[in-house]
């Protein structure tokens, strides 16, 4: 019930300050007052009632903050869930209080909404306090750590003969990634030959492009994982030619074993969690679990898992006898 009732107070709050504050400086607004501003802050380039104004930002915080309150009533098993749902519950608060903030304050005294200006670092000020927020809000959150699953037992041990060495080698392919990828590829293929052809100006590709090359970039790097393990190490390649790599020395590992994680139990796609305790969900399903002589645990969704796992139980025990 306390954690329900820490999302219930802090949304209760955050609804009374987006209401209540503009109400409170309301003669000192324009009507309409500006609610948009482009790449300059000098320059506002759109506007909306106060009415209007104040409805939008009420509905957006109204329809997220029961979701999530929604959500705080289920079971939370895992440390890395409880850390996601606190720093987007506060995060999220913080930020639409920050954004509202700022355009009151750009609009406060203006006497037409084409005179608010927004100086250039209220946004990226924003931006940080409410990261910073999420950040500490998840850190706090996080509660103890998490207890290896009593249903994901350690593997068999393989067997290998007198100087046999194995190596194992799976790989995932997410393939709503591989199309966003694709589609990515496309549009930066199109905008640059339209923009050769004089079809297009310099100014709109410029703010095409930038994007949909982040895009192309954080896709190729998260389509696909490849976990191998050699002799001595546990290799994670990110992207199809495995790179950027992140290796984890077998010294390190306690034990492997397999288990089934959906991303709803790890609080969503891509890299969870917190340091010490994370899991790389690129699909739901078997993953791969290793637990580090330090306490800590990281997971990765691979296919063939439990063979994985088997072989670095070996090579490790392997390791401990010699």
């Amino acid at each position: 019930m306390i954690p329900r009732a820490i999302a219930a107070v802090w949304g209760l709050a955050v609804t009374a300050v987006l209401i209540l504050v503009p109400l409170s400086v309301r003669d000192r607004l324009p009507d309409p007052m500006a609610t948009h501003w482009g790449a300059s802050g000098s320059t506002p380039d759109g506007s909306n009632s106060f009415t209007g104004y104040l409805l939008t930002v009420a509905i957006i915080w109204v329809v997220l903050w029961p979701a999530m309150l929604a959500v705080s009533t289920r079971k939370v098993s895992r440390r890395p869930y409880r850390a996601s749902y606190w720093g987007c519950l506060f995060g999220l608060g913080v930020l639409l209080l920050g954004a509202n903030a700022a355009t009151l304050l750009a609009n406060l005294d203006a006497p037409d909404w084409r005179a608010a200006a927004m100086p250039d670092w209220h946004i990226p000020a924003v931006l940080a306090v409410a990261v910073v927020t999420g950040a500490l809000a998840a850190y706090l959150g996080r509660g103890a750590r998490d207890e290896p699953s009593p249903e994901s037992p350690a593997p068999p041990r393989l067997r290998l003969g007198p100087g046999q060495r194995a190596v194992w080698v799976s790989r995932v392919v997410n393939r709503w990634l591989t199309a966003v990828v694709l589609g990515s590829l496309a549009v930066n293929v199109v905008t640059v030959v339209w923009l050769s052809s004089g079809g297009m100006t310099g100014a709109v590709a410029a703010g095409i492009l930038p994007v949909f090359v982040l895009v192309l970039l954080v896709g190729l790097a998260t389509m696909s994982i490849t976990v191998r393990v050699r002799d001595d190490e546990v290799a994670i390649g990110f992207g199809p030619v495995a790179w950027p790599r992140r290796r984890i020395r077998l010294s390190k590992i306690d034990a492997a074993w397999a288990e089934d994680r959906r991303p709803r139990d790890v609080g969503g796609w891509g890299v969870r969690g917190l340091p010490g305790s994370s899991t790389i969900m690129l699909r739901g399903g078997e993953c791969l679990v290793l637990r580090y002589r330090s306490g800590g645990q990281i997971a990765i969704s691979i296919d063939d898992a439990e063979r994985g796992a088997s072989l670095i139980n070996t090579l490790i025990a392997e390791r401990v006898t010699s």
